[in-house]
């Protein structure tokens, strides 16, 4: 990264990390509700992410994780008795019929849900036109032939949650890896409800000044970026503007800033370099992200990419489960109570909150989004545009 995109990210970014991550840890009592945004490639190259590995290699990784993630994530659960879920954005440009076949399986055995991401204008900026059939397309088949995806009561509108490749959401990252002013539009026509992509894992150009929040988006959703100013939701005040945007924690980390004598931020990435931990819990719940005047549920949305050979003990071995133990364990002593969460379930539990609905957020995983397979839908349905305003 150049120094002017250093200077840049730093500008933006930093002055708001570091405010936070001076802040008192929160004290309990308090529900901790997380979701791992999986960006799910089964065709990664350790190598080069660039190149994909043989389809052999993709079907080997994706047996293995829905074989063995169950045994070692089987033994902790939440308040509600539920595992720690995965949910797996599946890029749309690397569909295959047999691979998410397999992991629809595996999410319909209880071990996560299914949504978009989307990595496009790679080598040359992609078009509004291109970037809505993709979607389009992806939507269509993951609900009606893998029955993945949600809708409402009494529609039959597919409804997706999002993250983007690269993050470069909504051409955030000065045209580079997207090219589409006008893609948060396109994501709220096709039926977006949620987008994750946020923050971003390195010091990228997409980073925008706004984290720690889940918010509506405050500029025109045609626009570029629009995410970069938001509304942030309240209790109280019903959400109107979808998709809603899901962020992760960007604090700094005072402690190791101190050690390494130079900043160091945390963004909520698991990878083999960064493990999950609780001192790491810790600066996550400092984060705060949550919705205005529900100060007792906390939101924490991590990300990884679950397919990458080098993170494989992060996300499914001994330091997973070293970290589940304490997790699960500490948390009487900690005062938390935990919920293990889809991208869905946590979009239903924050809407909830915007309602007004207090109580266990346990409760409302399914509050406004149901999961498509267990609702019964007419053959021939297919999904149309929704507006806007949901």
């Amino acid at each position: 990264m150049g120094l002017v995109n250093k200077l840049a990210y730093a500008r933006k970014v930093l002055p708001g990390a570091m405010w936070r991550g001076l802040r008192s840890s929160v004290a309990g009592p308090v529900h901790l509700i997380f979701v791992l945004a999986d960006h799910f490639e089964p065709a990664i190259d350790a190598q080069d992410g660039r190149k994909r590995v043989s389809r052999f290699e993709q079907e080997r990784r994706v047996e293995w994780w829905c074989r063995e993630y169950p045994k070692i994530a089987d033994r902790w659960r939440d308040e509600e008795g539920r595992p720690f879920v995965h949910t797996y954005f599946y890029p749309a440009e690397q569909y295959d019929e047999g691979l998410v076949a397999a992991l629809a399986e595996h999410c319909r055995q209880g071990w996560g849900e299914i949504e978009v991401h989307l990595h496009h204008g790679i080598f040359e900026p992609d078009t509004a036109e291109n970037t809505r059939r993709q979607l389009v397309e992806f939507r269509d088949i993951l609900a009606f032939r893998h029955r993945c995806l949600a809708v409402e009561e009494g529609s039959a509108e597919a409804r997706y949650a999002f993250v983007h490749g690269n993050w470069a959401l909504a051409n955030s990252a000065g045209g580079e890896l997207c090219g589409v002013d006008s893609e948060m539009q396109i994501l709220a026509e096709t039926g977006c409800y949620a987008d994750l992509t946020m923050p971003t894992s390195v010091l990228n150009r997409a980073q925008i000044g706004k984290i720690n929040s889940v918010y509506e988006c405050a500029l025109p959703l045609d626009q570029a970026a629009p995410h970069r100013k938001g509304n942030d939701l309240v209790a109280g005040r019903a959400a109107k503007t979808f998709p809603l945007i899901i962020q992760g924690p960007l604090v700094a980390d005072i402690g190791r800033t101190l050690r390494r004598r130079k900043p160091a931020i945390e963004n909520g990435e698991i990878n083999e370099r960064s493990a999950m931990t609780i001192e790491r819990l810790a600066l996550w719940k400092q984060a705060q992200v949550g919705v205005a005047g529900r100060p007792d549920w906390i939101f924490i949305k991590l990300h990884c990419h679950g397919m990458h050979p080098n993170q494989r003990d992060a996300v499914a071995g001994e330091a997973f489960g070293k970290f589940m133990e304490d997790l699960v364990g500490g948390a009487p002593e900690r005062k938390e109570t935990l919920h293990f969460v889809s991208a869905r379930e946590m979009t239903n539990i924050l809407l909830a909150a915007c309602d007004g609905r207090g109580g266990n957020p346990g409760d409302y995983r399914d509050y406004r989004f149901q999961r498509l397979a267990a609702v019964a839908m007419p053959e021939n349905s297919r999904p149309v545009p929704v507006s806007q305003k949901g």
